[in-house]
């Protein structure tokens, strides 16, 4: 795995590996959050040992990075570890709108404008730079290239490439939702590191041979995202019209999420905590990241993420077909 983004990540290290405080929340995805909340809960992260947050400037078009700037820039710069995103250039909506119609609670006077090359990604960093206040950040994603064009995702990198040959940035790589060419483009060495959403969870393992196996073997690290399916796996046992990306879980995917859980309260753990423990299994997660909108989320999401979960729990996954096998195989006592 590569050296340079492990380090990164481990100077927020705990016991139980790697959490970051994923910026969207902060952006008002889904529904508004005040400044004042917001910044509380920046400081309640980093009060609890949070080194690692990622923000981007598609979180509510730039306020997520505005405000996790504003409590980083207290602290010394090499006391943490910061990622953004580039792809999405920030800019004045020709057609304004009363709110933005991209999922975010904010005013719909700027929109965002593809632009994956090397002076849109330039032009997006330093955008990102002066939102939050600060000099450097250390990883640089593409940001949904798969949305964008055929190609986006290498033009993108290329782009990135360049600040990282030039020193600007220390890692780079793609953040995305599609495992959809991620194996050639991890096996041709252009990235250090994947940030994946949804696509490694308890209950989506779609991404274990197609990215996670081909970045073990490549040494590039995987920062797992979207580790409770949007709201699903939240909660001790799935609430009813739960979310599981992005809409109402379907009754299958309910109920399996409740077949989960039950085995979970047989090792008197909860959902929540086999969700966060259950990516860090792979040797190839260096992380996972998490959003989180106020202080209470944080000390709940780190109270679960600190429980001590026992191999039985995913043995017993794995025996009822819920898990694959090699999703554990460094439980040295999985079934094969």
């Amino acid at each position: 795995m590569t050296a340079t983004v492990v380090d990164l990540l481990n100077r927020g290290r705990s016991g139980h590996g790697v959490i970051g405080l994923g910026g969207s929340p902060l952006g008002n995805f889904a529904r508004p959050v005040s400044d004042d909340e917001a910044a509380r809960t920046v400081r309640r992260a980093w009060a609890r040992g949070i080194r690692y947050f990622d923000t981007a400037p598609h979180y509510g078009l730039g306020l997520s990075e505005r405000r996790m700037g504003a409590e980083l820039c207290r602290h010394r710069r090499d006391e943490f570890v910061l990622s953004t995103k580039v792809g999405r250039l920030i800019v004045p909506n020709t057609r304004p709108r009363e709110r933005d119609d991209d999922g975010f609670a904010v005013p719909g006077d700027r929109t965002r404008r593809w632009d994956f090359s090397p002076t849109g990604v330039e032009r997006s960093l330093r955008e990102s730079l002066a939102r939050l206040g600060l000099d450097s950040v250390d990883i640089l994603y593409a940001h949904d290239p798969d949305q964008a064009w055929e190609g986006a995702a290498r033009e993108g990198l290329a782009s990135l490439a360049r600040l990282k040959a030039a020193g600007v940035v220390k890692a780079i790589g793609i953040g995305t939702n599609s495992t959809t060419g991620l194996a050639a483009i991890i096996e041709e060495g252009l990235v250090d590191v994947i940030m994946l959403a949804n696509r490694y969870s308890l209950l989506d393992h779609s991404a274990l041979d197609s990215v996670l196996a081909p970045a073990h073997q490549a040494g590039v690290a995987v920062v797992a995202v979207g580790v409770f399916a949007t709201g699903l796996l939240s909660t001790a046992r799935p609430a009813p019209h739960a979310m599981y990306e992005y809409r109402a879980a379907d009754v299958e995917v309910a109920e399996r999420a409740n077949r989960i859980a039950a085995i979970c309260e047989d090792h008197n753990v909860e959902l929540p905590a086999a969700a966060l423990a259950f990516p860090l299994l792979h040797p190839a997660v260096a992380a996972v990241a998490v959003g989180m909108r106020s202080p209470r989320e944080v000390d709940e999401d780190l109270r679960q993420f600190e429980t001590d979960v026992p191999d039985g729990l995913w043995r017993d996954l794995v025996a009822e077909g819920l898990i694959p096998a090699g999703a554990v195989r460094t439980a040295p006592s999985a079934p094969r």
